[in-house]
């Protein structure tokens, strides 16, 4: 993968915290679900848990997601890579999402501000999510 395809390229991390939970069923609203033959992974607000806590399973509280906010084709090869390799180097733990047309990493809350220094060291601009 090319590294200047990240420079100027924006990012923007969501504002609140979130939690990633193990549900017995989707929930509404919520920013990612993930459902396979073993489970179902629902990334929501984490203070949407205690109005949903008799369909949460386990939880992961203290999650920031960050938004590549950039047009990512779906045969670019190695762009999360890149992205996780540079976030591993300097020990913060992810948690990746892809959507049709961009990435999203999930960060644990302290490591945020590490893993968006990380990112402006790729080219990234940091942005409001506005």
């Amino acid at each position: 993968m090319d590294s200047s395809y990240f420079a100027n390229g924006k990012v923007y991390a969501w504002e609140g915290t979130f939690a990633v939970v193990k549900a017995k069923q989707p929930i509404a609203g919520a920013f990612a679900v993930l459902q396979d033959k073993n489970e179902i992974t629902v990334v929501i607000e984490q203070s949407r848990i205690g109005e949903h806590q008799n369909d949460i399973l386990e939880s992961s509280n203290d999650w920031n997601i960050i938004t590549f906010d950039m047009l990512l084709s779906l045969n670019m090869v190695g762009f999360i890579a890149h992205v996780t390799s540079a976030l591993a180097k300097k020990g913060v733990d992810v948690l990746t999402f892809s959507a049709y047309s961009t990435e999203h990493v999930l960060v644990q809350s302290k490591d945020l501000a590490k893993a968006l220094t990380v990112l402006e060291h790729l080219g990234c601009k940091i942005s409001s999510n506005s």
